[in-house]
């Protein structure tokens, strides 16, 4: 049973539409696949009827931008109710914190004599609920200042560079509190992928399972061998689920390949347990997998 628990579709910045890349996701030979868009759920329902059609099981999740003792923090929320009050408010601060970044970065690339508008954003991001630097990114691909998002991150929009501009996150701990309450679980994803190694450490990691976190992604594209072995270590120790994924953005993003990284079905199981008992504790209609 292969399954691959973190993609992202053009609901964010991946290139695929969400039906495109469930029909990927069973071309590729996978079993299980999470819609995983960043901050947003408007993909879910196009997906699910994409899952019904090829006959893949879909599991139905986000990635929620979160900031701890300020470090930002990606947190995969699985299975939660997008419609329950308090995170689609959380969410919708987030989109907006996205969506009033881009101004901001598009007037320091005119500073630099780059020109380029929100339109040309817009041309390449059509419809995208989390607008962010990927689709400014992929402006510039377009313009041809840059031949790839790479080298468009590279020169202008990773931190520290000329045309990076913060957001607001959300609190990782209120956010966590929040996806418990609409029947959700949380995965740190790529734990180590941004900020390098050890980094949140396993005291942290420690702390933040009492919060409620209940795993972590140790099979990334962003962990080498070595860090793998350790955070296997780690969640072994702290009792937390072990995900696996390939983080796919379709063209967005190399050698995250479908199915380059996945969850071990033992894994998958307790991470279903433990979406129905968090379910059960918040009273919530939680949306549950799609199942062919």
């Amino acid at each position: 049973m292969r399954i691959d628990l973190h993609t992202h579709s053009v609901a964010s910045d991946g290139t695929d539409t969400p039906a495109a890349l469930v029909e990927a996701a069973s071309a590729a030979g996978l079993d299980v696949v999470a819609i995983t868009d960043h901050d947003t759920a408007s993909g879910w329902v196009e997906a699910e009827e994409a899952a019904r059609r090829t006959g893949i099981e879909l599991v139905r999740g986000m990635e929620i931008s979160t900031r701890h003792e300020g470090v930002g923090v990606h947190l995969l929320a699985y299975l939660p109710d997008p419609g329950h009050p308090a995170l689609d408010e959380a969410l919708s601060k987030i989109l907006a914190g996205r969506n009033s970044r881009v101004p901001a970065m598009l007037e320091r690339l005119r500073g630099l004599g780059i020109a380029i508008e929100a339109s040309d954003v817009r041309r390449v991001a059509p419809g995208t609920a989390a607008t962010g630097r990927p689709h400014v990114a992929d402006a510039l691909v377009d313009l041809g200042v840059v031949a790839d998002r790479t080298e468009a991150f590279r020169r202008f929009l990773n931190p520290g560079r000329p045309a990076y501009v913060d957001r607001y996150a959300a609190s990782l701990l209120e956010t966590m509190d929040v996806v418990a309450q609409a029947g959700g679980v949380c995965v740190i994803a790529h734990p180590w992928g941004r900020h390098g190694p050890h980094e949140p450490d396993e005291a942290t990691l420690a702390e933040l399972t009492e919060a409620g976190l209940a795993g972590i992604e140790v099979d990334h594209q962003d962990h080498d061998a070595h860090d793998r072995e350790r955070l296997r270590a780690i969640a072994g120790n702290l009792g937390l689920l072990v995900t696996g994924s390939s983080d796919y953005h379709g063209m967005g993003k190399r050698d995250h390949d479908l199915g380059c990284n996945t969850t071990a079905p033992e894994e998958y199981a307790r991470l279903l347990e433990l979406a129905a008992a968090a379910a059960q504790r918040s009273g919530r209609a939680a949306p549950g997998v799609v199942r062919p």
